[in-house]
């Protein structure tokens, strides 16, 4: 088997730690270990029982991604004509805007275009100087998944075949 450091074929060599990673080097690459890998005695299992990794149980646990990560509000549709309209009855330039909530003036235009998308920081920012609510709550949207309904109707309930 070749070292792994030198890339000599070497017959006595040994893993080693060699700037914290295990290598298998030849006996003269030794002098460069930080220390040698103990090799853990093989215990011989029995042929009559095989070993198997413990079962997991999994539950079908039906939850909503978006309440545990605390998403319960989103950016409302209109978010860029709501921080241009409210930038404009404030009297402030772009420019303004940005230095006032420490952002560039390119990147207040992008918002105000609907280029760029705010980030959470960047909206708490402008609701705080401009006055306006940019984030809603989710609104609940029936999937039809919920148990205990009936199921509506499918695609093969609209399909007519010849008999």
């Amino acid at each position: 088997m070749p070292c792994e450091l030198c890339g000599r074929e070497c017959k006595g060599g040994k893993e080693a730690i060699i700037d914290g990673a295990k290598m298998f080097v030849c006996p003269d690459c030794m002098k460069y270990a930080e220390g040698v890998v103990q090799q853990e005695p093989v215990r011989p299992s029995s042929p009559t029982q095989p070993q198997r990794a413990p079962l997991k149980k999994t539950l079908n646990i039906e939850r909503d991604i978006y309440k545990d990560k605390g998403m319960q509000k989103e950016l409302v549709t209109d978010w860029n004509h709501t921080i241009e309209h409210a930038r404009k009855k404030k009297g402030l330039t772009r420019e303004e805007l940005g230095f006032r909530i420490g952002e560039r003036t390119v990147t207040i235009a992008k918002l105000e275009n609907g280029d760029l998308r705010p980030s959470d920081q960047t909206i708490a920012k402008l609701e705080k100087e401009l006055g306006i609510k940019l984030l809603e709550d989710v609104k609940e949207v029936p999937t039809g998944s919920q148990k205990g309904t009936q199921a509506a109707f499918t695609l093969g309930d609209f399909i007519k075949t010849d008999k």
